[in-house]
């Protein structure tokens, strides 16, 4: 078997922070942004072309969990300093079959708006 390479264009970003009670705060406001995100299956990896290039090691697979409203592809990563985290890609159903690529770990979570990017 071969592994694939996908590649995903941004449109938006946010970030959702615990706060020092150890409580979710609030979304931050929408970012326009458009940047390249890969998911390499060959190399086992997820790289997000930001500012800083975050590398997030792929380290288990997650089988894909589908229902009315969702369809997701999660994976336990690795990012470039060795902190572990969940990546999931996440396809609305309900809402155009829009995707949103979520990196969660303990205490922030970051948001993209994603689509299929178009060479």
């Amino acid at each position: 078997s071969y592994g694939q390479t996908y590649k995903f264009s941004t449109s938006g970003f946010s970030v959702l922070e615990k706060n020092e009670k150890g409580k979710w705060g609030k979304w931050s406001d929408l970012d326009l942004v458009n940047i390249l995100v890969t998911l390499d299956t060959d190399k086992n990896r997820i790289v997000v072309y930001s500012q800083a290039i975050q590398l997030f090691e792929i380290v288990d697979y997650y089988p894909l969990e589908e229902n009315e409203n969702d369809a997701v592809y999660a994976f336990t990563c690795k990012d470039n300093n060795g902190e572990d985290c969940t990546l999931s890609i996440i396809t609305r159903k309900k809402q155009g079959n829009r995707k949103q690529l979520y990196i969660n770990y303990d205490d922030r979570i970051f948001l993209y708006n994603i689509f299929n990017y178009k060479s």
